[in-house]
Parts: C-alpha cells; structure tokens; sequence
C-alpha cells in the first residue's frame, strides 16, 4: 500500500516505517497518523513480518503535533487529537506482540520524544535531541511521556526535564536510561537496520512474552511476577524455536528461528 506521509521499506523479516513530513520536521497530522496506523496494523498482522523499525526523514525524527492543525479555526480539539493520533499509538505499539525498535535520527521533541520513549528498544544518532517541549507552549506531556519517563530515568529527573523543557543529547539520554544506545551519524540508520534484523531473526513468541512481562513487572508484586515468569516459560519451552535452540546447541550449528 502507497501511503503519502510516511514511507514503508518491507524486508523479509522486518519493516522499516519512516514518518516522511520533512517539510515540517514529520510532525503529525490527523493524515500521518492515520497512514502510521495504518501500516503498524498491517506489521503487527503479516505473519512475515517479525519485528518493526519507525524511523524520520530528513533531518528530523519527529517534532511532535503539527500546531497548524491544532490552531486551525474550526480544527480539531486537543482531545480529539490526543484520542485520534498519539493515545492510539501508544496502545498499538504497547499491544504489539513484535518488537518495536526505533532510530531517533535528528529532533524528537513533544510528542516525537515521548513516541521514540514508547518503543521497546530506542537508538540515537548522537546529534539527536529529546525534547519534552510541552510546557513552552503551556502544554503537558502527552503519548504516554508522564508514564514512561519516570519510569526509564526516575521521577526527581522526568520533572526535571517536563517542567525545563530542556533539551538532552543523545549521550546524555543514553546515560541517564532514556535510550539503549547513542550511535554515530554516518552508520547510525544502517545499526539501526541491523541491529532489528538481528531481533527479528529471534525467537518471536519468546519476544512476545518478554515484553508481557515488562509490562506486568509494573503493577506485579514479586510473586505475581515470579508465577507469570513460570506461566510464560513453559509456555515458551513448548514452542518449535526453542527446540530448535536446543537442537542446534548439541549439533553445534547456528539457529534458525521461525518465529513459532
């Protein structure tokens, strides 16, 4: 499917989405979100598709809402924005049973940080920049930023960075847990590329229950985490990847996952 604002590169495990609004740093409109939406589903649902990548074009990653929509007279309300575009997006990418990577190329600012912070695994090229910009326009944060970046980097600072506004390189993201790793410009899409092949390469199911976990770890106490952990690996150890791990451990060969 031809999508206007935003760009899919479907490989034999994977696909790559690419918010393509260059001309206004890929900030989101009602038409990108519901083209994002659109072509996340259609990964989520391909049976061949085993991981997913959401990158930007052009200098910018994503530089939040596109204020034009949001200020036009007669235009949608903040709340209607939040329920078409970015608490949708949050849900999607939190149900996906697929790893969801993401390559923060340039600006991530408002809601194009908080988008970046809602993926499972985030790399950055290192001139990259967070931007929780909410509150310079009186705003506060939205895309599921007040959930997840308390969590990723501890409160004392989150309020820190909601309340500022400041930016924060990539480096710095990378220390204080924001992201999994800050990358170098020139090679930082291509590790980006290779390092979601290699995810999507990995047992699937397994992945799946992985990032179940995570998100149980958050409300379970200790022994409601431990039963699931003991519910999820049986339920892995009966999958055809994980014979198949066995199998080539003791035949001394390299894997082959199928994803089941």
């Amino acid at each position: 499917m031809d999508y206007k604002n935003i760009l899919v590169e479907k490989k034999n495990s994977y696909v790559i989405i690419s918010l393509n609004r260059p001309d206004v740093l890929n900030s989101f409109n009602y038409e990108m979100a519901d083209d994002f939406l659109s072509a996340f589903r259609n990964a989520v649902e391909d049976k061949h598709v085993r991981a997913i990548l959401i990158t930007g074009s052009g200098r910018a990653f994503c530089a939040g809402q596109d204020l034009e929509e949001a200020t036009r007279k007669n235009g949608p309300s903040i709340d209607e924005i939040i329920d078409h575009t970015y608490n949708p997006i949050c849900i999607q990418i939190s149900n996906s049973t697929k790893p969801v990577v993401c390559y923060v190329n340039g600006v991530a600012a408002g809601a194009g940080a908080n988008l970046a912070l809602a993926c499972d695994i985030t790399l950055a090229a290192k001139t990259a920049k967070f931007i929780q910009s909410f509150i310079n326009i009186g705003l506060v944060p939205d895309t599921g930023g007040s959930f997840t970046l308390p969590r990723a980097i501890g409160k004392q600072k989150a309020a820190a960075l909601m309340m500022s506004g400041d930016k924060v390189s990539a480096e710095d993201a990378e220390r204080m847990g924001m992201i999994y790793k800050c990358v170098d410009d020139a090679d930082g899409l291509q590790e980006a590329i290779n390092f979601t092949e290699r995810i999507s390469l990995m047992p699937t199911q397994s992945i799946g229950y992985i990032k179940h976990m995570l998100k149980a770890s958050e409300r379970n106490d200790l022994q409601q985490q431990l039963d699931l952990e003991k519910e999820l690996q049986k339920k892995a150890a009966a999958s055809y990847d994980h014979q198949e791990g066995i199998n080539a451990f003791f035949e001394k060969r390299k894997p082959v996952y199928k994803g089941e």
